[in-house]
């Protein structure tokens, strides 16, 4: 049975992204130094068709499972809208549900990506994308507006927080606007290396 998860990086002052952020500024100012241990991983590069990197370790191995256990992804219009130019053919390599008021025809890519553009909802968009992973799991890529849709709606079963010592002062929030009466969260596991520490959580309804 598919369960639903989401796997994010956040700042020690509880951003998921700085401020300013635009497609020309993707993750907004200093956004991405939230993602610092990613970025010296094989995993990452691997992720992208391309190589670089200079690490392989439990980091790493992090990103590979995140990855093979989606069967499909639900983003936000306003991460599409910043990564859109940037991201690399066939990035996914699963459906990629948008949530949008755009109408828009699929955008299919080379590969095993298509980006459809959902108009009518969160209800929508994931059964959509629940009849598309078969097996495997639904992940919420983002941003954070989107994310926080689907846990206040009690989609979200499961997620994981790599938490980088980075202070990002300004942008967006994660966690304001969360229903705390709608969850009990509790630490499935927790692996600490020297960029980031990754909290995995179990969500329940109380």
């Amino acid at each position: 049975m598919s369960k639903t998860f989401f796997d994010i990086g956040l700042s020690l002052d509880g951003f998921i992204a700085g401020a300013n952020g635009s497609p020309k500024n993707p993750l907004g100012d200093h956004g991405t130094t939230i993602h610092n241990w990613m970025f010296i991983q094989k995993a990452f590069w691997e992720h992208l068709n391309t190589t670089g990197g200079e690490k392989d370790d439990a980091d790493g191995t992090l990103i590979r499972n995140a990855i093979a256990r989606t069967g499909a992804y639900i983003m936000g219009k306003r991460m599409f809208d910043e990564g859109e130019a940037s991201w690399p053919e066939n990035l996914f390599k699963a459906p990629v549900y948008v949530l949008t008021h755009e109408k828009r025809q699929p955008w299919v890519q080379k590969g095993s990506t298509t980006f459809y553009f959902v108009n009518d909802g969160i209800e929508s968009a994931y059964e959509k994308a629940k009849a598309s992973a078969g097996n495997k799991d639904i992940r919420i890529q983002g941003g954070a507006e989107c994310i926080r849709q689907y846990l206040n709606a009690g989609y979200v079963g499961e997620f994981t927080l790599h938490i980088a010592p980075v202070l990002i002062g300004s942008g967006i929030r994660f966690f304001d606007g969360v229903d705390k009466t709608k969850y009990l969260f509790n630490i499935t596991n927790t692996i600490a290396s020297p960029m980031v520490t990754h909290i995995s959580y179990s969500a329940t309804h109380p």
